[in-house]
């Protein structure tokens, strides 16, 4: 998350929606003081419905960010550790446990790992099933802030030959308690995922309801979108419950879906990327994706360029 020692620069340059592959940007990186000059992205994908595809969409789009050679870090809250396993990393020191035990820079690095995708450009914060020790339901101020400042070294463990982290995904659980608020805190930016069925609209206006709480403790967090998962487009009952989610949410429904298919489920049980995957299904959604991105580091050069909005509906009118 950009916080007061990053220097916030414009001109942060990617160019627009095209899908082809991009040659990777040159940093500006002042390694004598370790601070960060590119624009760092945090966005919490979120839905308080479990098996809607939050893990998928994290995933996704370190797929696609990955196809543009763009640095990622995966941040793994869910204690059931899916987007570990998928990115199947080398073994780690510390894991998600010790990091929100104590932030230190040090645990940081050490709770960090090359992923099997592409070790130059997507990295994972290593997840444990022991993290829902810390998934507290009323924590204090101080436990909410912790994985807050353990992103915040980030420009600190970064190694001399190492670009810095350009975007930087949390993968949260289902439930409200201290993982998921700790990541509404450090985030900049939360991603809303659901599928268009009656109970997962109601587990994502939970979860826009929450972004809205948690913005006491963090006044620069806004909503990115809703991404509407595993859509059939035959489905007369998925596209009723889609106009219901755009009368509800309006332009902050994302304008692709990501379609149903067989080639997410393969890919994740290979460790590969969607992108890599190869086949019809696979090309589909991952054309989502890339669109998805485009939106994600559209909303991180717009947060530079003006002024914050003091609400949700006045940025969104």
């Amino acid at each position: 998350m950009i916080r007061s020692s990053t220097v916030r620069v414009k001109g942060y340059c990617l160019n627009g929606l095209g899908f082809h592959k991009l040659d990777r940007p040159a940093p500006t990186y002042n390694r004598k003081d370790r601070r960060l000059t590119h624009v760092q992205q945090t966005v919490a994908v979120l839905s308080l419905k479990g098996g809607v595809g939050k893990t998928t969409v994290a995933l996704g789009l370190a797929s696609a960010a990955m196809r543009r050679g763009i640095r990622t870090l995966v941040v793994d809250l869910d204690p059931q550790c899916n987007a570990t396993a998928t990115l199947d990393p080398e073994d780690s020191k510390a894991t998600l446990t010790d990091v929100l035990a104590d932030p230190q820079p040090s645990v940081v690095r050490d709770a960090i790992a090359r992923s099997s995708w592409d070790g130059d450009l997507v990295d994972v914060l290593v997840g444990s099933e022991d993290a829902e020790s810390h998934n507290v339901p009323d924590p204090s101020l101080n436990r909410l802030n912790r994985l807050a400042t353990a992103l915040d070294a980030l420009p600190e463990i970064i190694d001399e030959e190492d670009d810095p982290y350009q975007l930087v995904l949390l993968d949260c659980p289902p439930s409200l308690g201290q993982l998921t608020r700790s990541a509404l805190v450090a985030a900049d930016r939360a991603l809303l995922v659901t599928e268009p069925t009656m109970f997962a609209v109601s587990g994502v206006q939970r979860a826009f309801e929450a972004v809205q709480t948690e913005r006491k403790n963090n006044e620069e967090l806004q909503p990115l979108g809703v991404v509407v998962n595993r859509v059939r487009p035959r489905s007369h009952e998925h596209q009723f419950r889609i106009s219901e989610l755009r009368e509800i949410f309006g332009p902050l429904v994302m304008p692709v879906a990501l379609p149903d298919r067989l080639a997410v489920q393969q890919a994740q049980g290979a460790c590969m990327p969607i992108h890599a995957w190869g086949t019809p299904g696979a090309r589909e959604v991952s054309l989502a994706f890339n669109l998805m991105l485009a939106r994600v580091l559209r909303a991180g050069r717009g947060r530079q360029d003006r002024p914050r909005s003091d609400s949700f509906e006045e940025e969104y009118a």
